[in-house]
């Protein structure tokens, strides 16, 4: 169910029910299964039969007028700015809301701009220059806010890449993907953005983005973000010698840095293949690969990270994707890396938060730990779908 495999979670909650029919929570979550599962054949029913008819086309931005009484942020002739970006930071804070016609006009240029990218892009750094990684933020907008603030805004000279899960499960998605979006066009050689497996139309469903997209703006926006999502890259590779990527590693030996250039990405992520396995993998201790627990992916083992750094002749790799009480690991003889950027997540687990520097000459990875600080009283999922609330 939490994959949105919504007609095999029906059949298991059904046997439930059968097997227990004086359980009331097995019949609630067999009732809300069952309700998903028509509404989602109601949906494909009356929607539209050209599949390929674009959510960006359809918007007239011109159409939209900006209100006397607004006083939030404004782009300048239709651009951000660094001005834009400190006010519209400010006004988030003040937990404010940008003009829809501000937020349209963001999406289409982002649009425009990853359709344009390669699925693996290359980075160079100085080697002097210093280049920041951060994993997961999930919606924790005031704790991207402490990344800058101890770290630094980003800026020619202070590059960024964070590493997918930008949404979900934390309540203030809106607010860090506009963040995310709006550095990225600012400056669009030294921010970077890759996906990761809640960038996708299944997972914003189920755990918080797109009824909090729904519930800022418009169901027509949140179809557009599923759009925007299916541009973003899959991967980095930083100075030819560290792949970055939000999952890990694949199910077969032969994997090249061409073969992931090569993935056509636009799409949802599908449950198999190369794409897939970027977006869903993990480590573990052991040599070898196994199905993942997650259900989706693989994990595999430090003898698996060694043959694929040596075939595409590479450092090591980062990756993130999964809690660390630390924020960080270092696996897999150091050449496989964990960082993860949500601290205390879904403000429950406790946990650390962590982002890492590295320098062009020498690309040694440094480790920054952070606590989590104060948010609004807002509380994660506040948005998820009915039924995954149920199973918290």
């Amino acid at each position: 169910m939490s994959l949105g495999k919504f007609k095999e979670a029906l059949k298991d909650y059904e046997y439930v029910t059968k097997a227990k029919p004086n359980d009331k929570d097995a019949k609630l979550k067999y009732t809300e299964c069952n309700k998903i599962v028509k509404k989602i054949a109601f949906e494909k029913a009356i929607s539209v039969e050209d599949n390929k008819r674009n959510i960006a086309d359809t918007i007239d931005l011109d159409a939209m007028a900006i209100e006397n009484d607004y006083n939030g942020p404004e782009l300048e002739d239709g651009k951000v700015t660094l001005q834009f970006m400190k006010d519209l930071m400010e006004l988030y804070k003040k937990q404010g809301k940008l003009h829809r016609k501000y937020a349209y006009k963001i999406l289409l240029d982002i649009k425009a701009y990853f359709s344009a990218q390669p699925s693996l892009v290359d980075v160079n750094i100085e080697d002097d220059d210093k280049f920041t990684v951060c994993g997961d933020i999930h919606g924790q907008f005031f704790d991207l806010m402490n990344i800058f603030e101890l770290n630094g805004l980003p800026s020619p000279t202070n590059p960024y890449l964070f590493n997918g899960d930008f949404v979900d499960r934390g309540s203030f998605s809106v607010e860090c993907i506009f963040t995310l979006f709006g550095f990225k066009l600012l400056y669009p050689n030294y921010f970077f953005m890759s996906r990761g497996n809640h960038e996708s139309a299944t997972m914003n469903q189920m755990y918080g983005f797109e009824g909090e997209v729904k519930a800022k703006y418009t169901a027509q926006m949140a179809d557009l973000f599923t759009e925007v999502y299916n541009w973003l890259p899959l991967a980095h590779c930083l100075n030819n010698r560290v792949l970055v990527m939000h999952g890990g590693l694949f199910n077969r030996d032969d994997v090249t840095l061409a073969d992931i250039r090569a993935i056509e990405r636009n799409r949802q992520p599908p449950e198999d293949g190369l794409m897939c396995e970027l977006l869903w993998s993990d480590p573990m201790p052991q040599n070898g690969r196994t199905t993942s627990k997650r259900g989706v992916g693989c994990q595999f083992g430090p003898d698996i990270t060694k043959k694929f750094l040596a075939q595409n002749k590479l450092d090591y790799i980062i990756r993130s994707h999964e809690v660390k009480n630390d924020g960080y690991e270092i696996a897999h003889d150091n050449k496989c890396i964990t960082v993860f950027s949500a601290p205390n997540y879904c403000d429950t687990m406790g946990n650390k938060g962590a982002f890492i520097t590295l320098k062009g000459k020498d690309m040694i990875p440094k480790y920054t730990t952070y606590d989590a600080v104060p948010h609004p009283n807002v509380k994660p999922m506040a948005y998820a779908n009915s039924l995954l609330s149920l199973m918290c």
